[in-house]
């Protein structure tokens, strides 16, 4: 419900009941009746002319002394301002409400309210009593004569002492005033949205932590004044719909210590790509978000999504190939478990929903369905976004230098061979990701995560809720090798507020015998990541610039048992490539005002397996694949063995920022994909795509298309 229904309810309402329950102006001492507030020159009139008397010296006086700015008056400024006042017992005016599109104008009515001189109050029984009115008062402004007196209706007036409750007419709805950014909700995450506030985060000396995704809009608020940003944003606009489209929530409510917004969600795409079995691509996406805060201790969002959709082959023949059993053509990444839609396209509905209680400063726990990302680069080794959405409890802790993340995750194994009755397997993740500002410069982290299933019924470990537990030492206690246990480190280096080292390295299993060896065994199972952002590049505000390679060798983030790999719903929630590749992306990032653009390069060599009948080995590549089962090696095992195959991306997009409230997005993106194996198979081969679309899209989180 948004401000205008609100006055329209107040309205529709101050009518009735001045119409129902004013039965009376007569006063006598031991009456029943009510009176209006009386101005000195209505003090000889009663009834209906009483009533008369103080709408027109209401309205004339507001019309004596109220003050256009003159900045509006230039532009020949037209609207309505929305007044909920008060005379109170004891006869003075007092402003509860105003709604107006601008400061200025709210001001001005405050001022113009306070110069009412006293009167005589509402009485009931003969006893002073407050009442409560609304007003209209168009801009420019109207002599009495041309307003109706309808514009000013009274609203009710309340005896005291009365048995008559009152509670629902005494809520107050104050101006929103955007109050998302200072709360503990999170923002939505997004690569190019967050790359707005990366160098504020990032200053030498900051006691934050960035690794940890996504961010509450308190922590961000600390660095980089969101609201200001906002407000430096909005375009001028007077109508209703031309505030809706350009700068508000489509429904915005502020109350005492509550607020709530809602938001339709749009993603509408249409594109074409070359060599294509269908005429073109198209995205039609339409969902609802709802958020607010109960206080400043708990706040939520919830949005539901219903999709249509098709795209390029190359990103159509993946999501195929990670098909769920029972019958579902794919999985679209990212999004979830698609059906058909007509012929040709894929219907994938999908929500997230995130619940956040905050007793103190130093604790917060969430319980969601979304997803969530460690690392400060494009790509995260450890715990990335590319993956379904999934339930989830956080519990975060910061303190002094230190910021400690738990996650407890809920996760699905969707292949047929563990698919009962037509009901999918559940495994389980618990991780730790301890991070530390070693020093204005530097910041580590350590992370440890453990994968479990219900084997022997053993489902949800209760070992691993203790957060400050060593999960490797539970799972080596709690299970004979039914768990996989995942270690990893973070770095970041400041050299400077504009140029940051960062990194990661994970190992998933590791052999000091085979290291020293130095035969490259399968067992060392261990992959890195080294980034530098530049911010502000060569003095150029705004443009960040980024370099990224990853490095993860075979067999990584799989494991003996298929079921308890790194995976959810059939895609990786570590890299999007799964293991056995290198990957080097450059990316830059520009925004001005509402304007954006971003481009990506990404070159990879990965390695796939041929999945022939002359040769079906594994080679490391598929997380899905049991390392124990046709291994062609235990030695001199590098990146790039089995189908070596060389992958370019670029990604460019750019576009219009139509609203901030809701990161809604006009935009162009072109892609060029070329995917080069050294042996073409029947689901592996060379392919070369150039895609181009056009689209409107709330940016609310990252839809990775660089497979």
């Amino acid at each position: 419900m948004n401000k205008g229904f609100l006055v329209l309810l107040i309205l529709l309402n101050s009518f009735l009941i001045s119409a129902q329950e004013i039965t009376s102006v007569t006063v006598r001492s031991g009456s029943t009746a009510e009176r209006f507030p009386v101005f000195s020159d209505c003090v000889n009139l009663q009834s209906n002319a009483l009533e008369t008397c103080f709408y027109n010296q209401v309205q004339d006086f507001v019309f004596a002394n109220f003050e256009v700015p003159e900045d509006l008056k230039q532009n020949n400024f037209q609207g309505n301002i929305k007044v909920l006042f008060e005379v109170d017992s004891n006869g003075f005016f007092k402003v509860i409400y105003v709604d107006a599109t601008e400061e200025k104008l709210i001001a001005e009515t405050k001022r113009v309210f306070g110069k009412f001189p006293k009167i005589q109050s509402s009485t009931y029984n003969g006893k002073p009593t407050y009442a409560k009115f609304t007003m209209t008062i168009s801009i420019p402004l109207k002599i009495r004569e041309a307003v109706a007196t309808e514009t000013l209706a009274q609203a009710k007036i309340v005896p005291n002492k009365t048995e008559k409750l009152t509670e629902l007419d005494s809520i107050v709805y104050k101006k929103f005033n955007s109050p998302e950014f200072e709360s503990h909700l999170n923002i939505p995450f997004s690569h190019s949205y967050y790359a707005q506030f990366d160098a504020s985060l990032n200053q030498m000396g900051s006691n934050n932590h960035t690794a940890s995704k996504p961010y509450t809009y308190a922590e961000v608020s600390k660095y980089y004044d969101l609201k200001a940003v906002n407000e430096k944003l909005r375009k001028k606009a007077s109508s209703w719909w031309a505030r809706k489209l350009w700068n508000e929530n489509m429904v915005e409510i502020q109350g005492d210590d509550y607020w709530f917004t809602l938001n339709p969600i749009f993603d509408l795409q249409v594109g074409k790509a070359s060599k294509n079995d269908v005429s073109y691509t198209y995205v039609n996406t339409r969902g609802i978000n709802f958020r607010g805060g109960l206080g400043k201790m708990l706040n939520f969002t919830t949005t539901v999504f219903e999709s249509q959709g098709r795209f390029a082959d190359y990103f159509n023949n993946y999501a195929e190939s990670i098909r769920p059993a029972g019958g579902n053509p794919a999985i679209i990444p990212g999004v979830g478990i698609a059906k058909d839609f007509k012929t040709d396209a894929y219907d994938f509905p999908s929500a997230e929903a995130n619940l956040t209680f905050t007793p103190s400063k130093h604790i917060d726990l969430q319980l969601g369905y979304g997803r969530n990302f460690i690392g400060d680069g494009y790509r995260s080794l450890l715990e990335s976004d590319g993956a379904s959405p999934y339930p989830y409890f956080k519990l975060n802790t910061n303190f002094w230098k230190i910021k400690y993340t738990n996650t407890y995750m809920w996760l699905k194994d969707v292949r047929p061979e563990v698919t009962l009755e037509r009901t999918y397997a559940t495994k389980f993740m618990a991780n730790h990701y301890l991070s530390w500002n070693v020093s204005n410069k530097l910041n580590l982290g350590f992370f440890e995560s453990v994968i479990w299933t219900n084997t022997n019924d053993r489902g949800f470990d209760v070992s691993f809720v203790n957060p400050i537990i060593f999960y490797r030492s539970v799972e080596f206690a709690s299970s004979a090798r039914s768990g996989n246990a995942i270690l990893g480190l973070t770095y970041k280096y400041k050299w400077s507020n504009q140029i940051n080292f960062y990194g990661q390295f994970i190992l998933d299993e590791f052999s000091l015998g085979d290291v020293k060896e130095g035969d490259n065994s399968w067992k060392n199972k261990y992959g890195y990541q080294l980034g530098v952002k530049y911010y502000n590049a060569f003095k150029v505000d705004n443009l960040l610039l980024q370099l990224e390679y990853n490095h993860v060798r075979p067999y990584v983030y799989s494991h003996s048992m298929p079921i308890t790999n790194y995976g959810h719903n059939n895609q990786s929630i570590g890299h999007q490539w799964g293991g056995n590749f290198k990957e080097l992306i450059a990316i830059a990032r520009y925004h001005k005002g509402r304007y954006f653009a971003d481009a990506k390069i990404t070159m990879g060599t990965r390695g796939l397996d041929f999945d022939t009948t002359e040769d079906n080995f594994n080679y490391g590549g598929n997380i899905y694949k049991d390392y124990d089962e046709k291994r062609p090696f235990d030695s001199g095992v590098k990146v790039g063995q089995g189908n070596k195959t060389a992958v370019f991306i670029a990604d460019f997009q750019g576009g219009f920022l139509v609203n901030p409230a809701t990161n809604l997005k006009l935009f162009g993106s072109y892609i060029y994909r070329s995917f080069d194996p050294t042996k073409n198979t029947a689901t592996t081969f060379n392919q070369s795509t150039n895609w181009l679309t056009l689209g409107l899209r709330a940016d609310i989180f990252n839809w990775y298309f660089d497979y």
